[in-house]
């Protein structure tokens, strides 16, 4: 699960407060939570983080429309937008340079012929994700995978409505990405069974489902493949904390710490975890450790805060 100091910096989700975990259901894009928010707020963390590592770009916010179709001009924070875009897609921020790029790749793929559609596809997922709509790249990339079927391609796509999931504001949206996602991993796995960041993402994506036993299943089958994969411990450590196994958590998070001494988010939840089963000498150290290996400030005003509560 590494990522360069400045992505990590990027990604960092601080959230203040109490571990009072309550609430329904995110999402892999990483970064430390600090689990006042719940359920909610963990499981977006953990789902950031699998995506980041098991294809897509990892980012934050959060998404509000109500379709997994094609995000197009008229949407968000392209051509048409409502007045006040940053409460529909606070995360996307489109320039006016980007805007008009989509709006003329859209009208050249409505009237593209057969022959040249498929670039013109390819550069509109592109385009779509830099802007961070996540769910419009998935579109023209499942798109694209039906059209040229690959392991690589469908999970270009699954990755892509993944992102997309991971950070949908609205329990029908999360459900409706993530069975678009799950769908899209089958297909990936169905032409590589072995592919372990697709299983490990369709476990993830199971969380919000009717059937999340499935996806804890997924993520100890990977486990058992990969006892040293980092992406599926950290979640696991996640989803041990939202359910206040905090002895679970101390475990998953000293096996990740182990196999990567240098993550950041193990050392800082396997303080937190720690702390929580009142084992403060071990959680300061944890602490301590997550602080020295970043010189983000945020980190570093997290870290103390827990390292006050310890003293108190």
């Amino acid at each position: 699960m590494a990522s360069t100091s400045s992505t990590s910096t990027h990604q960092l989700l601080l959230l203040v407060g109490a571990l009072a975990l309550a609430g329904g259901l995110y999402a892999l894009p990483k970064g430390i939570v600090k689990p006042k928010e719940g359920k909610a707020a963990l499981n977006q963390d953990a789902a950031r983080t699998a995506n980041r590592d098991g294809g897509g770009m990892a980012t934050n916010g959060s998404k509000t429309e109500a379709s997994s179709g094609p995000r197009p001009a008229e949407a968000g924070t392209v051509a048409g937008e409502p007045s006040n875009p940053s409460a529909n897609a606070p995360h996307t921020q489109a320039t006016s340079a980007q805007r008009q790029e989509l709006n003329t790749l859209l009208a050249q793929y409505r009237t593209a012929p057969a022959a040249s559609r498929r670039q013109v596809a390819t550069t509109l997922a592109a385009r779509y994700a830099t802007v961070q709509r996540f769910d419009s790249a998935g579109y023209y990339l499942a798109g694209l995978a039906a059209t040229q079927p690959s392991e690589k391609a469908w999970q270009q796509a699954a990755d892509a409505y993944f992102q997309a999931y991971s950070f949908a504001a609205s329990a029908e949206r999360k459900k409706m990405l993530g069975d678009k996602a799950r769908e899209l991993y089958d297909k990936v796995l169905a032409a590589n069974p072995d592919n372990l960041d697709a299983k490990t993402n369709l476990g993830m994506a199971y969380m919000s489902s009717d059937n999340p036993v499935k996806g804890i299943g997924l993520l100890r089958e990977v486990l058992e493949q990969d006892p040293k994969n980092e992406k599926v411990l950290y979640n696991l450590g996640i989803l041990a904390i939202q359910s206040n196994q905090y002895d679970k958590a101390v475990e998953r998070f000293s096996q990740l710490v182990q196999v990567n001494p240098k993550n950041v988010e193990g050392q800082f939840y396997l303080g937190v975890s720690l702390a929580r089963t009142n084992r403060g000498p071990a959680a300061r150290a944890a602490f301590q450790k997550a602080k020295s290996l970043s010189d983000d400030p945020a980190l570093a005003a997290s870290v103390d805060e827990e390292l006050a509560k310890l003293r108190n």
